[in-house]
């Protein structure tokens, strides 16, 4: 049987699907688990997020790893990340980053528990409840899998919910830059713009996706060394945009904030943006470049998968019970 201690590695799940003349039909799944429940299991799989019964489950177990990053490389990743998204607010805890921006974003309103907390587990927990109670805000903790499974566990313990799984995904600079996107030849090509600070109208399209702009989100927004933001205009229309930082001593592009408005989606856009934002990165000196999205937005997954971005990691975005 599977346990909370198996959150977040690799598993083989074989569940019943059917009967037939008195024999159970089997079929297998194999993914990341990143949720277990008494009801249920949830996998992260090559096919998407897979949800199975555990009234189905015939048999369960941990398998060895699909040539997994190592802690480091994980560990190193998602410092570069806190780099290119970097809250205003800030402490620490041994190694651990504690993080707010006036609740703007799962993300920078976070605890990264990263490294040695210098204190044991249970103590460091009670620390993040008490850092972000004085702030009047509810406690999150992102928990990179299986970096940070025991942490996962322990909250498990405190009954503390999940947000949606995240992928973090990379892909080799020169994957993007390698090939221009393609234009539809009964379209004009739209340019895409490079400004090292948001427009107003790049400001409405960020509000508008990520529910208000507080001071807080554009000191996340701006507060990068290196920082880019792409801008795609139909006639007086802002009608795409991107942010592309550059952090971890310049190796790593990151790319957030891609959108396309609805009335200019299917038009290649988003891909225009990717392109120019790592043109941008790789002239800049970066080598490699990532991002961060839920695994249920497939449409974007599939964006990316078609890129050549593959999953790093993953992450959850845990929260303490009100």
């Amino acid at each position: 049987m599977l346990r909370q201690q198996d959150v977040g590695h690799r598993i083989v799940v074989r569940r019943i699907v059917g009967i037939r003349e008195g024999r159970p039909l089997f079929s297998d799944a194999l993914g990341e688990l990143v949720e277990l429940s008494e009801t249920h299991l949830t996998l992260a799989t090559a096919q998407g997020r897979i949800e199975v019964p555990v009234a189905e489950v015939h048999r369960a177990k941990r398998v060895p790893p699909a040539r997994r990053p190592t802690a480091a490389a994980v560990a190193a990743l998602e410092i570069a990340a806190d780099e290119a998204w970097p809250a205003p607010t800030r402490a620490r805890l041994g190694d651990w980053l504690l993080r707010s921006a006036d609740g703007w974003t799962g993300r920078a309103n976070s605890a990264l528990p990263v490294g040695d907390p210098d204190r044991p587990l249970p103590a460091a927990l009670d620390a993040v409840e008490r850092w972000y109670a004085d702030l009047g805000q509810p406690a999150r903790v992102n928990t990179p899998l299986p970096l940070a499974a025991p942490v996962g566990a322990e909250l498990d313990a405190r009954g503390w919910t999940s947000s949606p799984a995240v992928l973090v995904q990379t892909v080799p600079l020169s994957t993007l830059t390698a090939a221009a996107p393609a234009s539809r030849a009964d379209r004009p090509a739209l340019d895409v713009g490079l400004a090292t600070a948001p427009s107003a109208d790049w400001l409405a399209i960020a509000a508008g996706r990520k529910g208000g702009l507080p001071d807080a989100a554009r000191h996340v927004l701006t507060a990068v060394a290196q920082v880019r933001f792409a801008e795609v205009y139909a006639g007086d229309t802002l009608v795409a945009v991107g942010r592309g930082t550059v952090t971890a001593g310049g190796r790593w592009l990151g790319l957030s904030l891609i959108e396309v408005l609805p009335q200019a989606r299917r038009q290649g856009l988003a891909r225009r943006v990717i392109h120019a934002l790592a043109g941008w990165g790789a002239a800049a000196g970066a080598t490699d470049a990532f991002l961060q999205v839920e695994q249920r937005n497939t449409a974007a997954v599939a964006l990316y998968r078609a890129l050549g971005f593959t999953t790093h990691h993953t992450y959850l975005t845990r929260v303490a019970p009100r």
